[in-house]
């Protein structure tokens, strides 16, 4: 390489020379796109031959076409963006690290997905340990056009060296350094050593990735989702991945990193959200969500289950041939649990019509009762209208959100939490439920427990449906017309969402420090054969009784082998202000994981005092809007939230850059936001503003693991307005 020729005369040479890989790798992939295109509309064609096999064919061909073609629109921004060089002997020519894996028109591979073993050594060579590689670069695109390469030289000792000219400053560093948005971004070109060891863990067992605030956990995990998919797709697929996070706003953070690897086959949920047909994004208070998150209720929700229907019938009395045949409240008692001890309440209903007619039966004594025979007993009660209509009202199918709504009764309560909840915690459940009519994200653990406590109603009578004790063709058809009139007695729809279809092959549970007990039941039920990544920092939890949300992980995790990794380096923050963080972790107490800030920007954080709030808050992010490129969070107190959203609505210099009210708080396109503590889990902005600090630590028994947590969102600036 001849010394005459300048840095910047070099670097404009080499994006030159991946520029017109990058054109040919692009230019694959719409030629792959046509092909997917034309399998799709020969796959409709097959639909036209008139027979069910075409139709099979054109199912198939249809559905594989439009995940191709999904994968490959996915895939385009950046779709390039690693080179090796390797030594000679191993391979003289580099290889291309990419979203996806492409073949050129020859089948010979032209780029090599970044999951593949052959990729592995992008992330994993390092100088003492370089695998073979002797330059690294990184390569910087928007769409399709290539801004620049950094390159890290691995081995300086290889011949080749001398040959490879070196460009930039490092990948990583400038990665670091951008402006954020309203959206995580895949890192899948900058992954680092310790971070690609958890993406490439085991796929079975539990993995469990640690670490304090700014290492990564999240975008690790959700490459390791995409990993796991690649490495096993008919497994993962078919199964589903569930990905389970603290709050809406953090999951439309995260929702496009995984379709900008190239995967869609995801379930993304908030913890209000995985129970299907539920959507719950209001929490209650925290004195309100540490009763109801208590393992304690669990105990309380299935005694609710096992009570008789609230306004059911409490007597069947009718005249039968000469007898007076009754039902009353303890006969009806000891059947209720009779058939409770045989299962699951809705499962029973096919046993209803049998059950009560037995019970009937054995009270007919006359020999004029009896002359006509059982059958003849059972045809008439059957075609007795008082009779299925009490059988009906007696054991109706139940739903879940009907169970729960008993509990808003104080006697109902007092009677099924006697001597588990205290009546002080008997008053706060009445007082959550009275001020909102709505479910709170804190509820739908307790919904889902009384899924499981009822279970689903049978969707037909069958060998299954509990009836093998009984023999007799008479008996069978007693319990299929008894069945069918029961549910005819009274307009019901069952729901489409049933317990059979929970489970999930992965389950991705991100902030699982947070979990309540009743939540970490609510997410064990989808992954009781699953594997399972679980992301979390104890530090920064915000439920108050560890060893009890401890006990509950570990039973939603049993027989489980467990893959731990920690991550050490703190790529968020600057260095000043995750030390004014750390600072404030050690100061309250706090067992803080402390890693390393590898970032400095010689700007440290500013601490005030102010007479007015609203006008330091606006002066403060007036300033940090102008200071930095990306997004500005204004976090304070959930009390405050309303106030401090109308105060930016308000303000002229920063107005269009904040929500409309119109838009409600999808705040996802948003450069100004206005969000609580618990709010900000997992998010990062390039400058914070917190608001009444101390009133965030006294929220909740655990709000200064909160106020930890937003004082290390900041990447840039950081301002603290009391």
């Amino acid at each position: 390489m001849s010394t005459d020729t300048s840095a910047e005369e070099i670097a404009v040479r080499e994006v030159a020379a991946e520029q017109a890989f990058v054109d040919r790798v692009h230019a694959q992939l719409t030629a792959s796109q046509e092909q997917a295109a034309e399998l799709a509309k020969e796959g409709r064609g097959r639909g036209q031959l008139g027979h069910e096999g075409g139709l099979v064919e054109r199912d198939a061909m249809l559905y594989q076409a439009a995940k191709r073609i999904a994968q490959l629109d996915a895939a385009a921004e950046g779709l390039v963006f690693g080179r090796l060089d390797l030594s000679t002997e191993i391979d003289p020519e580099p290889r291309y690290v990419g979203r996806i894996g492409l073949r050129d028109e020859n089948r010979d591979s032209l780029l090599i997905d970044w999951r593949a073993p052959a990729a592995a050594v992008f992330y994993q060579a390092t100088a003492a340990d370089p695998h073979g590689v002797v330059r690294r670069r990184v390569l910087r695109s928007k769409a399709t056009t290539v801004l620049g390469v950094e390159d890290e030289l691995i081995n300086a000792e290889d011949p080749r060296a001398q040959e490879l000219p070196i460009v930039g400053e490092g990948a990583l560093m400038a990665q670091l350094s951008r402006a954020r948005d309203r959206r995580m971004h895949s890192i899948v070109a900058t992954i680092q050593a310790e971070q690609d060891k958890a993406i490439r863990a085991p796929g079975k067992g539990v993995t469990s990735i640690s670490g304090g605030p700014g290492v990564g956990k999240t975008v690790v995990a959700l490459h390791r989702a995409a990993y796991l998919l690649y490495n096993d797709r008919r497994r993962y697929e078919t199964g589903g991945v569930l990905i389970v996070g603290p709050s809406g706003v953090f999951m439309r953070y995260i929702e496009r990193v995984l379709p900008s690897l190239g995967e869609t086959a995801i379930a993304l949920r908030s913890l209000g959200e995985v129970v299907d047909g539920v959507k719950a994004s209001r929490h209650d208070e925290p004195a309100f969500a540490d009763v109801k998150g208590s393992a304690r209720m669990a105990e309380v929700l299935r005694r609710a289950a096992r009570q008789a229907v609230p306004g059911a019938p409490r007597e069947f009395r009718i005249f039968y041939r000469d007898n007076v045949l009754l039902l009353d409240n303890r006969i009806l008692g000891q059947l209720r649990r009779q058939m409770l001890s045989q299962g699951r309440r809705n499962k029973q209903i096919p046993r209803v019509a049998s059950t009560l007619l037995d019970a009937l039966w054995r009270q007919v004594k006359s020999e004029r009762g009896k002359e006509r025979g059982r059958q003849a007993f059972q045809d008439d009660m059957l075609d007795n209208h008082d009779f299925l209509e009490f059988a009906a009202d007696w054991w109706p199918p139940l739903e879940a959100r009907s169970v729960l709504e008993w509990l808003r009764d104080a006697d109902f309560l007092a009677r099924v939490s006697d001597g588990i909840l205290s009546h002080d915690e008997q008053a706060l459940l009445l007082k959550s439920w009275s001020v909102a009519d709505d479910l709170s994200i804190e509820d739908v653990p307790l919904l889902d427990e009384l899924r499981y406590a009822i279970g689903d109603v049978p969707l037909k009578t069958d060998e299954d449906s509990g009836f093998g004790d009984f023999v007799g063709s008479d008996i069978q058809e007693l319990s299929t017309v008894g069945e069918r009139d029961l549910r005819s007695a009274r307009a019901w729809t069952p729901p489409t969402h049933r317990i059979e279809d929970d489970p999930f092959a992965h389950v991705l549970i991100d902030e699982c420090q947070d979990l309540t007990p009743m939540q970490w039941r609510m997410v064990g039920r989808r992954g009781r054969t699953a594997s399972w990544t679980i992301v979390g920092d104890p530090a920064q939890s915000s439920w108050p009784i560890r060893a009890e949300a401890d006990a509950a992980r570990a039973e939603a995790l049993a027989g489980k082998d467990l893959h731990e990794f920690h991550l050490s380096t703190n790529y968020r923050n600057s260095s000043e202000i995750y030390a004014y963080a750390a600072a404030y972790a050690a100061r309250v107490g706090l067992d803080a994981d402390l890693p390393t800030a590898v970032r400095s920007t010689g700007v440290e954080p500013v601490q005030m005092r102010v007479d007015d709030l609203e006008t330091g808050v606006r002066a403060e992010v007036v300033r940090l809007a102008a200071e930095v490129e990306g997004t500005v969070g204004i976090v304070v107190p959930a009390a405050r939230r309303t106030e401090v959203e109308r105060w930016l609505a308000s303000w002229p210099e920063v107005a269009a850059e904040a929500p409309n009210a119109a838009t409600g708080r999808d705040t996802s396109g948003d450069r100004i936001v206005v969000l609580t503590g618990l709010d900000t889990k997992g998010l990062e902005f390039d400058g914070i503003v917190v608001a009444r600090p101390q009133e965030i630590e006294d929220e909740a028994s655990t709000g200064r693991a909160t106020l930890y947590v937003v004082l290390t969102r900041a990447t840039q600036l950081l301002s603290v307005v009391s």
